[in-house]
This record gives structure tokens, C-alpha cells and sequence, in this order.
């Protein structure tokens, strides 16, 4: 999975079915859907760097949130909430991110910031799903270099590796 951009694991995870859905709502066709997820999926991950990165609450809690989705996951009964629990700290995150991405998303795309605002709805099941499938691959052979720039990412070059691994410390 390393080889591929946290964008296109995500689209991989969203499907046909929720693609066309995105596509319908966005009133285009599915490469219109693909670009417009690509363009939410990438904010949003940089949104997620630029909040773990930062030196307050905000930051504190989202690096809490890559902490927890690194964790392996719960077995038995704790699994029963469909793994959510697990993803109930990121999901806060990710719903902090949100606004300021539409925004920007809207912006650059044109789109009311509404309909990009339920795409984000719809995507961070989807986000969250890649998050933890990419977290748990982090011991994988090939991805103990950190990528490029992670290291500046949250406290320490640990959890800077990690956020790294996780969303593809490549993008700018």
C-alpha cells in the first residue's frame, strides 16, 4: 500500500456505488467525482498534518487521534460498534478539519461550499477506514524511511514517521 498516494487508497475504498452517489450530488460524471475527492482527500490530509503539527490543544488532539488509529485494533466485544470506537477521536478531528477544507475546496473548485461539506460527510467514514488500514501497515518491510518532511509533523520524528506513513508524507 505504501506505493500508493493516500488519495487513490481512498477513492479504492470509497467504491463505484458511492462514487456515482458523490457524482450525483456533485451533478458531474465519475472523473469529476474522482478529481473533486482526490482535491477533499488531499486537503484533508494536510489539514490533519497541519493540526497534529501545531503546539496547542488542537494539535494534542489529533496527534491523540494517530495514536489511537495506530493502535492495534480491539478484539471481542469491543469491536461490536463496527470499529467506530477506534475511529471516535479522528472522527472529532477529521469534523474539525472539515470546515476549513470546504472552504478551501470550495475555492479552488468552485463548488458551493455546501455540497463540498457533504462530501466530507461521506468521505469520513471512508478517511477513516484508509487511516486505519494504512496505520496498521505502517511495520510493513519498505516503510521504516520516513517520507520526505514527515519529521516536522507533531512532536518528535516518531509520531512525524508515522504521520508520514499514514497519509504520504510527499504531498506539499
Amino acid at each position: 500500500m505504501s506505493d500508493e498516494s493516500f488519495e487513490t487508497d481512498v477513492l479504492r475504498e470509497l467504491g463505484d456505488d458511492r462514487l456515482t452517489e458523490i457524482a450525483g450530488l456533485l451533478g458531474t460524471d465519475a472523473a469529476g467525482a474522482q478529481d473533486v475527492v482526490r482535491t477533499t482527500a488531499g486537503a484533508l490530509a494536510g489539514g490533519l498534518q497541519d493540526k497534529a503539527g501545531a503546539d496547542d490543544q488542537d494539535g494534542e488532539e489529533a496527534r491523540q487521534a494517530f495514536a489511537e488509529v495506530s493502535e492495534p485494533p480491539l478484539q471481542g466485544v469491543a469491536t461490536l460498534g463496527g470499529g467506530l470506537l477506534s475511529g471516535g477521536l479522528m472522527a472529532g478531528v477529521l469534523a474539525k478539519v472539515a470546515k476549513p477544507v470546504a472552504a478551501a475546496v470550495a475555492k479552488k473548485t468552485g463548488l458551493p461550499a455546501a455540497t463540498v461539506t457533504r462530501v466530507i460527510e461521506m468521505l469520513i467514514p471512508v478517511l477513516l477506514a484508509v487511516l486505519a488500514k494504512r496505520a496498521a501497515g505502517k511495520g510493513a518491510p519498505g516503510s521504516a524511511a520516513p517520507a520526505p518532511g514527515a519529521g516536522q509533523a507533531g512532536s518528535g520524528g516518531g509520531l512525524g514517521d508515522l504521520l508520514g506513513q499514514i497519509l504520504g508524507g510527499g504531498r506539499k
